[in-house]
């Protein structure tokens, strides 16, 4: 009988103090497995894929990319780091110990921020395109942008070090027994994390796309009816260009499908805050959130010819050829 309850313990050696392993059926788990693998996977090649087509072409170096190409490094890193963690965590015990639990914990935090960060520039440069085009260059410029990515992953760093700052000073001070990886964020910390990464940035992509939706179809609707120009509110005028406004439904898609992945997750935080990150209800939307990585390239591709394009060029190797950065692929 020892022999027995010693093989349903994560550390067998460890009697006492040993997580048990949940009894899942081999087939069903190992369909989890391959299906949240190949997802991985999936994640990396298109988010590489992005990476690999604003870094090289010549033509896709605008300051919107730039944004873009800060998104898909977040999303590469959700799928090369973050998604093979939860995999793992799939299975009941962790054997990778409590300071590496803490540390990819840490990690996790920092890629959310800069994502949600990400976001929301998204939205400011489509306002400024839409509502305000004349002024458009000389406001966003594309050194004024790279600051502004460089200060949205500094940001998630510091942030998220001191959310999770009890976490790193004591790692493993909520497992319950040796083979579980779990962190539990008190009520303040749940608090404030919840504000600055959900209420405060979410709150400012629904108000910017709300007027960029309102502008755009004015500006498509005066289009439609062959005016040069139509005039909007004293704040802003202007009429936008077409690849502009087709711009901006692009990634309002995009930031529509940020909103449905990330907001059931912060929304169980709403519920209850002090909750223990390894609670059992919380897989699914953690799963919903990665998800979202995923989602972004496939975006791209459904809507951007240059981007379809140049998964062409990199496919068939022809970006090896000199002078491919200069490849026509607008």
């Amino acid at each position: 009988m020892e022999t027995l309850e010693g093989a349903e313990l994560c550390f067998p050696h460890l009697l006492n103090t040993s997580c048990r392993k949940n009894t899942h059926p081999h087939s069903g788990i190992m369909l989890l497995y391959i299906l949240m693998s190949s997802m991985s996977l999936l994640t990396v090649a298109l988010n590489l894929l992005v990476i690999i087509s604003i870094s090289h072409f010549r033509q896709l170096h605008t300051t919107t990319n730039f944004v873009l190409l800060s998104l898909a490094v977040s999303d590469l890193l959700v799928g090369l780091l973050l998604m093979p963690v939860e995999i793992i965590r799939l299975g009941s015990c962790w054997f990778l110990g409590d300071v590496m639990c803490s540390v990819l914990y840490l990690l996790g935090f920092i890629i959310t921020s800069a994502s949600v960060g990400n976001m929301v520039l998204i939205s400011v440069d489509r306002f400024v395109a839409i509502c305000d085009p004349l002024r458009y260059p000389i406001t966003i410029t594309q050194t004024r942008v790279q600051i502004c990515v460089c200060a949205c992953w500094t940001s998630a760093v510091f942030y998220s070090s001191l959310i999770l700052k009890d976490v790193l000073t004591q790692p493993g001070s909520h497992t319950s027994c040796h083979g579980e990886c779990v962190i539990v964020i008190n009520y303040i910390s749940g608090a404030v994390d919840l504000v600055f990464t959900f209420i405060l940035p979410i709150t400012a992509i629904i108000i910017l796309y709300m007027r960029v939706f309102v502008v755009a179809v004015s500006q498509a609707r005066a289009m439609r009816s062959h005016i040069v120009s139509v005039t909007l509110q004293p704040s802003g005028t202007g009429t936008a260009k077409k690849s502009e406004l087709k711009a901006a439904r692009t990634l309002g898609v995009v930031i529509a499908v940020f909103l449905i992945c990330f907001c059931p997750y912060y929304s169980s935080c709403l519920v209850n805050q002090e909750t223990s990150s390894n609670a059992f209800h919380v897989k699914f939307v953690v799963w919903l959130l990665l998800f979202n990585s995923c989602l972004n390239p496939l975006i791209y591709a459904l809507f951007y010819p240059w981007f379809r394009k140049s998964i062409k060029l990199i496919v068939t190797l022809q970006i090896l050829q000199p002078d491919s950065r200069e490849a026509n692929i607008l």
